[in-house]
């Protein structure tokens, strides 16, 4: 495996600067006035992308996908370099840190699907909107840019987000397109989009059902209606957003399962496939809900809900046509 860490941008983040260093022209108001309420009382942040490629050679379809033993490229020859797709995941933690439990042994658990796999440690408060969308957005810039040296197919990569972290991937599917993101350097609209979506117990609305500390974390104390209605992602939903895989639990007191409905629901207006599976118990954060993400808690292992991961390559395997 080919494991590192990269610097997403030349210059360190912090909640006031990075967004205007980097922006080329900007005319939003509401946005700027968000990156300047941001306390920056903090060290510089660095947000990086830790690679977990799949070592090998590349050119056709990996063993695993194939059912085929051998790495065996398109003109019958073998020892040629196999392509594959890939999955960028975005750990949870409301907008206050990245959580380990839902990083590394989430990437882990693709590779071994015969997915490489990369994991975004992204900007968190005092880093405000739209920061956090900038990295994702130079993150899957960049995995596309290094597509043909990694051995990736470009046309298949999905994001896989939780909760907070689910709000940024579906943040990512709805506003991939945003104008002020054609002003960036480092992000080109269109190589920013994701071809599929992996929402694990997400935050999605700032409405009736918000998770309260996510958005406060992201936005401030006091955004503007203008701003959560951007950011209350069931509105924005349209024929341009990627399909989708969703679950959450029924029984979820920390993000309330409609987030997940919501978002359903519309994909379903718009005639956007999804897979969503509502399991009747569980609490929130449950990451793989195997004694390998749990920290000793025992109410973080569910048998019953390990199915999901089974179920998601299952759907990532169809929808790649793998």
């Amino acid at each position: 495996m080919i494991n590192k860490v990269i610097g997403i941008w030349d210059e360190p983040v912090n909640s006031v600067n990075n967004f205007k260093n980097n922006i080329k022209h900007d005319n939003n108001t509401d946005i700027n006035n968000n990156i300047n309420s941001g306390n920056n009382t903090k060290a510089a942040f660095k947000p990086t992308l830790t690679t977990y490629i799949i070592d090998g050679k590349t050119g056709s379809k990996h063993s695993l996908l194939s059912g085929s033993g051998e790495n065996v490229c398109k003109d019958g020859s073998k020892d040629a370099m196999i392509k594959r797709p890939a999955v960028l995941v975005l750990p949870g933690g409301g907008y206050a840190f990245t959580s380990p439990r839902e990083a590394e042994p989430i990437a882990l658990q693709f590779n071994e699907a015969g997915y490489h796999a990369f994991v975004l440690n992204y900007s968190v408060a005092p880093a405000r909107h739209p920061q956090p969308l900038l990295d994702v957005s130079r993150a899957m810039c960049i995995i596309r840019e290094n597509a043909e040296e990694w051995g990736i197919y470009p046309d298949k990569i999905a994001v896989c987000g939780f909760s907070a972290g689910g709000h940024l991937a579906a943040c990512l599917g709805v506003h991939w397109d945003k104008q002020f993101l054609e002003n960036v350097e480092g992000i080109e609209i269109g190589k920013n989009r994701p071809d599929a979506l992996i929402l694990c117990y997400p935050v999605i609305t700032s409405g009736e059902y918000a998770h309260r500390g996510s958005f406060i974390n992201l936005l401030g104390e006091n955004p503007n209606s203008e701003l959560l209605y951007e950011m209350s992602l069931e509105h924005h939903v349209s024929e341009k957003t990627p399909p989708a895989f969703i679950w959450h639990t029924f029984s979820d007191a920390g993000v309330p399962v409609e987030n997940s409905l919501l978002f359903a629901q519309a994909l379903r207006e718009k005639n956007i496939p999804f897979e969503l599976h509502i399991y009747p118990e569980g609490v929130h954060g449950l990451s793989l809900a195997a004694e390998e993400t749990s920290n000793g808690r025992p109410e973080l292992v569910s048998p019953h809900v390990a199915s999901w991961i089974r179920l998601c390559k299952e759907w990532l395997k169809l929808q790649f046509k793998m």
